[in-house]
């Protein structure tokens, strides 16, 4: 068959006619395929020379101030006001829950709202939901979960909770009331288990003493009475003998499994087998890190105007991030998501060049961009290299954009399936009306031979190894000839793949691991799942020089929406289990790993 262009490609204007990016048939593979095949076909061979398809690679109509964007209609990403604080907190009996309430109403000012209390509130005040639940009350029967449910909702509305925020202690209790809420949309920011070994609770609640003159609460080791008159009238509560004890623990185990998934991307596990201090200490972090991200959140709204939100910037250090968009398993990414993480790559790479960084790579694993997923797009990498080329030579700076070429000889030749048709594309990709293509912008393969005099800096795109052919050689003899010269390697793929006699595997491997190590992280995003799916989307772990790792949760809101809250920064990329503790709230003990329900994050990186 022939190696012809398709039609939608064969003039700019027509490639933003189309709706939205359709994937060409034969650059999407499964993720095995792309993995460990190789082609030595025309990229094209497949495609049709109708307008069925169109690539994500639509023109670039460059305005004349730097970064300037076109006004269109549609999407625009924007930073959502900030809300107040919305806490759950859950606990088993004698967990301090009712301890860590009271430091929490005091520093947030949040409304505590507790269903024991609301319950005597609402009997006293003879309300008609106070009514209700008197009946049950005086016949020695639980109040119904949808009575409960009324009144906790009737609390929630009321001014001072949605002005000043709120602090639920200890409701939902079962899976029931956890499902009244999600059906009204009730949802919080966080939602905070005190997490504390059963025999610890059994001691605590065994120990505790009630002073009926005071009420107050004594523990005959941990916090004993003033005196020897306080002591003398002490007593045992009802509910505080071994058997009742136990027995409460197990229907809270119970309870608390079962409302779990409803909250499971809100979660964070505090280790209540600590001071107080040191418990609401771990808290108030948490607490300030939801706080700080809630007007930081980044939503997608229709706007009915004609203009859209420019990133664009004058220096790179001025930037100040907003925040990770939403809804980034829809299919296609909207042109704004996508210049969005343009925008975010180029001003890292831009820093990092700066500061005289010269061995750069960049990874980015969205939907569009991960060859891992069938929903890949060789478009958007094209147009994620288009935009940081240009981006350099509007300082004038003259960039070689660089792809593999076929490797292998004979029959074995060919290049990874990932890559098919790049080349091609880059060709007849828009540069632009200035005329940067041949001047400020050419394109190269991989190799010494590839390096000018003339190249101020060299963009890779996703040099990766295929089944008995190795890239890093040749790629390290370009690095060489470059010099001091910037080289940035988008989405590299640099593992060794084994051939049959296993020569990747062996020879020579520990030094391309080292070459292969040596090229800095300058951005790097990568959305978290389920091990072994691609959905939901569990949250998010983002770095951009100069700084350190950011582990996000995504949080759904009411009315479908959601947002990314940070909940974890590490220094350098964290691990697996690391990762997982910062899911579970917990604080990383290096020797041991994520047990049950905390391994679902396992294998991830």
């Amino acid at each position: 068959m022939a190696a012809s262009l398709p039609a939608t490609l064969s003039h700019a204007s027509n490639i933003t006619q189309r709706k939205g990016p359709v994937p060409i048939p034969s650059l999407l593979q499964s993720p095995s395929s792309i993995n460990s095949s190789t082609v030595s076909f025309s990229p094209f061979s497949s495609c049709t020379t109708t307008s069925s398809y169109s690539l994500s690679v639509g023109p670039r109509r460059r305005c004349s101030s730097k970064y300037q964007r076109l006004k269109r209609k549609g999407f625009h990403v924007e930073c959502a006001l900030g809300e107040p604080l919305k806490v759950m907190i859950s606990g088993a009996p004698a967990s301090g829950k009712g301890t860590q309430c009271s430091m929490i109403v005091e520093k947030y000012g949040l409304v505590h709202i507790s269903t024991g209390d609301l319950l005597r509130a609402e009997v006293s005040s003879g309300t008609e939901i106070g009514k209700k639940a008197k009946e049950y009350m005086d016949s020695g029967k639980l109040v119904p979960d949808e009575i409960v449910t009324d009144m906790v909702v009737s609390r929630l509305s009321r001014q001072d909770a949605r002005e000043r925020g709120w602090l639920l202690d200890g409701y939902p209790r079962s899976y029931p009331q956890a499902q009244s809420l999600e059906k009204l949309n009730i949802r919080p920011d966080i939602y905070i288990v005190l997490d504390v070994p059963d025999e610890i609770l059994i001691d605590r609640c065994i120990g505790r003493r009630l002073d009926p003159v005071t009420g107050k609460i004594y523990h005959i080791k941990n916090f004993p009475p003033e005196n020897e008159e306080v002591a003398r009238r002490l007593i045992t509560r009802s509910d505080d003998t071994l058997e009742k004890v136990k027995s409460r623990l197990q229907t809270y185990k119970q309870n608390a499994e079962a409302i779990l998934p409803n909250y499971l991307n809100l979660l964070n596990k505090i280790d209540g087998n600590r001071t107080r201090e040191v418990i609401f200490q771990e808290i108030d972090s948490i607490l300030k890190k939801v706080e700080e991200n809630s007007s930081s959140s980044v939503q997608l709204a229709k706007t009915n105007g004609n203009s859209f939100t420019n990133f664009g910037v004058a220096s790179s250090k001025s930037v100040s991030w907003r925040g990770i968009p939403t809804r980034l398993n829809n299919i296609p990414h909207s042109r704004e998501i996508r210049e969005y993480f343009y925008d975010d790559i180029r001003n890292s790479t831009r820093r990092a060049i700066e500061d005289k960084k010269t061995r750069l790579k960049v990874e980015i694993n969205i939907p569009e961009l991960n060859p891992d997923m069938d929903v890949y797009r060789i478009g958007t990498l094209m147009e994620l290299v288009r935009e940081l080329a240009l981006s350099f030579a509007d300082d004038g700076k003259r960039v070689k954009v660089c792809v593999q070429g076929s490797m292998g000889e004979g029959a074995l030749a060919g290049i990874p399936l990932q890559l098919a048709g790049t080349r091609k594309i880059l060709e007849f990709m828009d540069w632009g009306e200035y005329g940067a293509m041949g001047t400020f912008i050419n394109i190269g393969a991989i190799g010494r031979d590839e390096v000018d005099e003339q190249d101020d800096m060299f963009i890779l795109i996703a040099p990766q190894n295929a089944v008995g052919n190795c890239i890093i050689d040749d790629l390290q003899a370009m690095t060489d000839a470059a010099g001091s010269r910037p080289v940035i390697l988008i989405n590299p793929r640099l593992k060794d793949m084994p051939s049959s006699s296993g020569i990747m595997t062996t020879i020579g491997r520990d030094k391309r691991m080292e070459y292969a190590a040596s090229f800095e992280i300058c951005y790097y995003f990568r959305l978290l799942y389920y091990a072994g799916s691609f959905y939901p989307i569990m949250g998010a772990l983002r770095m951009a020089y100069p700084k350190g790792y950011e582990l996000f949760r995504r949080v759904d809101e009411p009315n479908g929406k959601e947002k990314y809250v940070i909940i974890a920064e590490f220094p350098e990329k964290p691990t697996a289990t690391e990762i997982n503790d910062a899911f579970a709230g917990r604080t990383r003990k290096k020797e041991k790993t994520a047990p049950g329900i905390w391994g679902f994050l396992s294998g991830i990186l």
